[in-house]
């Protein structure tokens, strides 16, 4: 993965339905202000920061620090893994997730101060190198 060059004000500007728009809108802003990074377009992701990461496997390449993705169905948010997160999931509000994405479709009905923490504690376990079983380097 690598970013795109795009402008991310025109994405976020294209992306459908309306609330998701909205959506996009306000989690770059609280990415952007947990961060202190500029936003940058890598596809359809919108990533702050940068990072090489590398696992036991051999697989490395480059990835955002934070990032979502403003999917029709749902807004994505990319985080090392969700079971870190159970305890401030269960006051988040409405959503779901998968193994390492947090999905919201309405961020209107979740709490900012806890997805706040959540991107908080994110972001540290990222510059601080990840863990045993992803190791991240050139933290940028």
């Amino acid at each position: 993965m690598k970013p795109t060059g795009g402008s991310v004000g025109a994405f976020i500007a294209a992306v459908t339905p309306a609330r998701r728009q909205r959506d996009a809108e306000t989690l770059a802003a609280l990415l952007q202000e947990v961060s202190g990074r500029e936003p940058v377009l890598w596809g359809t992701i919108i990533g702050f920061g940068s990072c090489h990461y590398r696992y036991p496997t051999g697989n490395e390449g480059d990835m955002p620090l934070l990032a979502f993705a403003p999917r029709k169905a749902a807004s994505t948010i990319y985080l090392e893994s969700t079971a870190e997160y159970a305890n401030d999931l269960a006051r988040l509000g409405p959503h779901t997730t998968g193994a390492g994405c947090l999905y919201i479709k309405d961020l209107e009905q979740v709490d900012l101060g806890v997805l706040r923490g959540i991107l908080t504690r994110s972001l540290a376990w990222s510059e601080g190198g990840g863990s045993e079983g992803v190791q991240l380097t050139e933290i940028t």
